[in-house]
């Protein structure tokens, strides 16, 4: 009996032993922001405390958007199977560093979304104290969301951040009220765009392949045809949000470079499906492999465009406080130096590497099961969202939009599952009290019908309707074998923690924030 107990207690020191270990490297990490900026990399000879913190703030808030906001763009690659956790942390930290590095930009946004009127805080000093109090907030909420296994979003936190430092210094009058009231409506719109469009696309590809019963000779015709929205997809995203900080294209140039990538991948892809589907079988799965390399790709360009995009969430109130103390003031833009550029794409590496495992479980498997087909509805379904609500002017969360995604290709499997079965039970019943068959008659026949086309499929279930089944149900009988014969393929009580999550990001941020900046300012107030 003593041997069990002991390799119960073994592992128990062993997680402690990595949890140990992750805590002391991404300490090893804060520490060396401290001592890198000691050194004065920026060569401006100024010895600022408030820059030595906030610089170790930043490296922290990096820290917590590599281990929840990263999860987004490859957990449901690693939960088809696509990808291994490792080979999926691997391109996420390539491709989000080499956003960040590339593609950030040099200018940011002090105030992000525009949410605060920075000419009405009072003086420099007091300026600092709030971007320092909106970072450290939105941090701390992020790394509460990680250890919960909640994928929230970093936008709306370091935006409740800055909402609550801000109305703490300047009065409920610094807020700009519509841009909350859109941040709020995006709470809704983010993860319904995303659920209908990945939706939508799953059964699209449903009807059109998975359904036919030659899938290889439709999947050669339809898989071109969803390569080619993919690469306009991907090619407009990654204009609009990856490299406009390095060149400025308008709407209507990137559409059009986007098509012109469309129609180039659809000529390679024609040829290059047509050879792969002679090795493959005309099953459900080996139409899923054929989908492997695109999400493998949808990745990697979700990965370097959020690198290039949301860096300046752990970055943006850093490079704030760093123009605030060099130039004196508070300006609503500000030049990012490559120092800390550097400490944001390293910090989301790390924190990736260290912690971001357990999001992209949760993102990958915890929800519902994902093959490659869905993922790859579900990564298309974000670029696609993006773009739209770009055009738009709504403020959408990536990472409500992916999730979203997720729930969507859920609830559609489960409203389809739902009606086979519904199908088959009725199947059952004209056979057994009908025809008087018996029980394996109806199994052979079951499979016979679960193997045939969806045209025969519906033919056969007309024939039945007319027959008119004696089946004279109740309202509360038809409820009772509705409700058996319901499919759960969504995890309810992951949908409740991640919108609880959702709900409570703004306001637990902001009253976090307003607490921090207080206490920030009591502190140093001589």
């Amino acid at each position: 009996m003593r041997k069990p107990t002991g390799s119960a207690n073994g592992k128990l020191i062993n997680f402690n032993m990595m949890d140990g270990m992750r805590l002391g490297l991404a300490a090893c990490f804060l520490i060396a922001i401290l001592f890198f900026i000691k050194a004065n990399p920026a060569g401006t000879g100024i010895d600022s405390t408030l820059l030595l913190i906030s610089a170790v703030i930043g490296g922290y808030m990096a820290l917590n958007i590599g281990a929840n906001d990263v999860a987004n763009n490859v957990g449901p690659a690693v939960g088809a199977g696509a990808l291994t956790l490792l080979g999926a942390i691997l391109i996420a930290v390539v491709f989000e560093s080499g956003g960040a590095l590339i593609a950030g930009g040099d200018v940011v946004k002090t105030i992000k979304k525009g949410i605060i009127d920075p000419a009405m805080i009072a003086d420099t000093q007091t300026f600092i104290w709030v971007m320092m109090a909106a970072l450290l907030s939105a941090a701390i909420w992020l790394n509460i969301a990680t250890y919960s296994g909640a994928p929230v979003s970093t936008t709306h936190s370091i935006v409740g951040g800055v909402l609550g430092a801000g109305i703490a210094a300047g009065g409920w009058g610094i807020a700009d009220w519509g841009q909350v009231q859109k941040i709020v409506a995006s709470w809704v719109i983010s993860p319904a765009m995303g659920g209908i469009i990945a939706a939508s696309f799953l059964y699209a590809i449903k009807r059109s392949v998975m359904y036919k019963t030659d899938m290889k000779q439709a999947a050669q015709k339809v898989i071109p045809i969803l390569m080619a929205i993919m690469a306009w997809a991907f090619t407009t995203y990654l204009i609009l949000k990856g490299i406009k900080k390095i060149i400025k294209i308008e709407f209507p140039i990137a559409v059009s470079i986007g098509f012109g990538a469309a129609v180039l991948t659809y000529i390679i892809v024609r040829t290059l499906i047509t050879k792969r589907a002679e090795r493959i079988e005309n099953t459900k799965e080996g139409i899923d492999k054929l989908f492997m390399i695109p999400l493998i790709v949808g990745a990697a360009f979700l990965s370097f465009a959020h690198g290039a995009n949301d860096v300046a969430n752990a970055v943006g109130p850093l490079a704030a406080i760093n123009d605030a103390v060099i130039n004196g003031g508070a300006h609503t833009k500000a030049h990012i130096p490559l120092w800390v550029m550097l400490i944001g794409a390293l910090g989301i590496a790390v924190g990736l590497a260290l912690y971001g495992p357990k999001l992209i479980k949760t993102v990958g498997n915890e929800i519902t099961e994902l093959d490659k087909i869905r993922a790859f509805c579900v990564a298309l379904a974000a670029a696609i969202t993006v773009i739209i609500a770009s055009q738009m002017g709504l403020p959408v969360s990536s990472t409500h939009i992916a999730v979203g995604g997720i729930f969507g290709v859920g609830f559609l499997r489960e409203h389809l599952h739902t009606g086979y079965n519904r199908n088959l039970d009725k199947i059952r019943t004209h056979m057994r009290e009908e025809e008087n068959q018996d029980e394996e008659t109806i199994q052979a026949f079951i499979e016979k019908f679960d193997a045939a086309s969806m045209v025969e499929k519906k033919q056969f279930l007309r024939e039945l309707k007319q027959k008119a089944i004696r089946e004279e149900l109740s309202w509360s009988q038809r409820r009772r074998v509705k409700k058996a014969y319901k499919a759960k393929l969504v995890e309810r009580s992951m949908l409740l923690k991640i919108i609880a999550a959702w709900v409570f990001t703004v306001p637990v941020a902001g009253l976090l924030s307003a607490a921090l900046f207080f206490m920030i300012r009591g502190i140093l107030l001589p």
